[in-house]
């Protein structure tokens, strides 16, 4: 039985995830795999289908992340990209996005998380939410450890500077009363699978 194993095609995703679960003693896998997102957009349904996938490709029980960035008054489709954040290249063409919003007097945004965990039985979805506004020119460096370079371009609520231009302390314990679905899932699983014991339990019953 491997460790529980998350799967991305994201290291800085990996990095931060990782340190987490470190933190709590627990350790996970790493396996690198741009897997196919359905063409919906549903953050849940794109979530749950690529945990599938993960699952299939591994054998054992694994968990995958997907974000979506929702800016509310997007010049004629309000909540866009959403899920089709990676898609849409908004992510890599932020200039671009910029650009599209510069008269734009609403710049309310927020990123929707998505982790779901399949154990080879059932899959469990768990959701966090991180609000803010779009700032008007590109901030701070774009770092390996960086989740998006929409960090670049994020001001958290509460906040006066991008999520790239803070220092990790600043990012980790700003005041914007976000929800994290990897801290969700982190403690989930902390109550329902300690020392690993039941999953491999329930691996082994399959």
């Amino acid at each position: 039985m491997e460790n529980l194993t998350y799967v991305t095609g994201n290291y800085g995703k990996y990095i931060s995830v990782k340190e987490k679960f470190e933190n709590a003693g627990i350790t996970i896998d790493y396996f690198k795999c741009d897997l196919i997102e359905p063409n919906i957009n549903d953050i849940k349904y794109i979530s749950k289908e690529k945990a599938k996938q993960a699952f299939e490709i591994l054998g054992t029980p694994v968990f995958v992340a997907d974000s979506g960035f929702y800016i509310e008054d997007y010049p004629n489709n309000p909540g866009y990209p959403g899920a089709f954040v990676k898609r849409s290249g908004i992510s890599s063409n932020i200039k671009d996005l910029l650009e599209t919003m510069k008269n734009v007097t609403n710049r309310n945004c927020y990123f929707l998380d998505c982790l779901t965990f399949f154990d080879g039985q059932e899959y469990y979805q768990f959701l966090g939410i991180n609000k803010g506004t779009l700032s008007k020119e590109i901030k701070g460096e774009n770092k390996k450890t960086a989740k998006s370079k929409l960090w670049q371009v994020f001001i958290p609520i509460n906040c006066h500077k991008t999520l790239a231009e803070m220092s990790d302390f600043e990012r980790n314990n700003r005041p914007d009363h976000r929800t994290s679905a990897t801290d969700e899932f982190l403690n989930w699983f902390k109550l329902n699978y300690k020392d690993n014991q039941r999953l491999v339990k329930k691996y082994e019953d399959r």
